[in-house]
């Protein structure tokens, strides 16, 4: 019994020791003016799966989504849909709103961070016309 103890004490305090921070999202900060109207509406004609996001965890961003402007960066237009919430994740959980130039998606704004993660390369979203 004394020998199990002393196993569970020392796996919890290996654990306790580890760092949490193993990955992380690097961004550059970046200045956000928000819009008050919607000034550009897209909805997505097709499912688009994110390769190239931070510590490679693939997302998709779902046919039919509706994504409205909310704001600007020096970027681009920043996207924010309310049928969908996107995350980037590596040891933390960052919601992620689309930045985009054109009908190209270009990155992410960071809206807590208020941080811009480009994504590399840009991607031609499939848009309802």
């Amino acid at each position: 019994m004394g020998r199990m103890a002393i196993v569970a004490s020392m796996a919890g305090f290996l654990c306790a020791a580890c760092a949490f921070d193993l990955a992380h999202v690097t961004y550059t900060a970046a200045t956000y003016q928000p819009t008050q109207n919607a000034t550009r509406t897209l909805v997505l004609s097709d499912n688009v799966a994110l390769t190239g996001t931070p510590c490679f965890s693939s997302r998709t961003l779902r046919k039919t989504t509706r994504w409205d402007q909310v704001g600007t960066i020096a970027e681009g237009d920043v996207l924010r849909s309310k049928d969908q919430v996107l995350t980037l994740e590596c040891s933390n959980v960052h919601e992620a709103y689309l930045v985009m130039s054109g009908d190209k998606l270009i990155g992410f704004f960071l809206p807590f961070e208020k941080g811009f993660v480009p994504h590399s390369p840009s991607i031609a979203l499939p848009i309802e016309r």
